[in-house]
């Protein structure tokens, strides 16, 4: 699995111009489910999301968690996170889970990422979304379990 993390002040995400998902201070995950994850790797990825200590202490440094600092996440779809540009000029992206794996995976992972204690909102697999942020630092992380072996 794939994993763009960004630590905001806010998030939301619109379709069809009405509000399905957004949160205060937190993190906006966009997760792309790759061909051959596994739900063990869904759980883990949640699991080192939530205790990312990517939020700053008393000191300004970072150290606290979302979990640590009562925040929220909101998960969104996003497969071209799958994006090859090795060759070309138009990505692929063949390496991403079907529609309908993909679909699984979203919602398996955003169950486990709510089951750590982090309260989540979430997107609407497979539509077309318009998200708003305000990154916080600006912080930017990208996790791919694949980099874990």
């Amino acid at each position: 699995m794939r994993a763009l993390i960004q630590r905001v002040s806010e998030a939301s995400v619109r379709v069809d111009g009405d509000v399905v998902g957004e949160i205060g201070q937190g993190l906006l995950v966009l997760i792309c489910a790759m061909r051959g994850d596994s739900e063990a790797e869904a759980v883990k990825l949640a699991g080192k999301i939530s205790k990312l200590r990517i939020f700053q202490d008393a000191a300004g440094k970072m150290n606290k968690s979302v979990l640590d600092i009562g925040g929220s996440a909101l998960v969104v779809s996003q497969f071209t996170l799958a994006a090859d540009t090795k060759s070309g000029n138009r990505p692929g992206f063949s390496t991403a889970c079907g529609p309908e794996e993909g679909n699984k995976f979203y919602e398996f992972f955003a169950d486990q990422l709510a089951a750590t204690g982090v309260p989540i909102a979430k997107g609407r697999f497979g539509a077309d979304m318009k998200v708003s942020l305000l990154n916080d630092g600006p912080v930017t992380i990208w996790m791919d379990t694949d980099q874990w072996s």
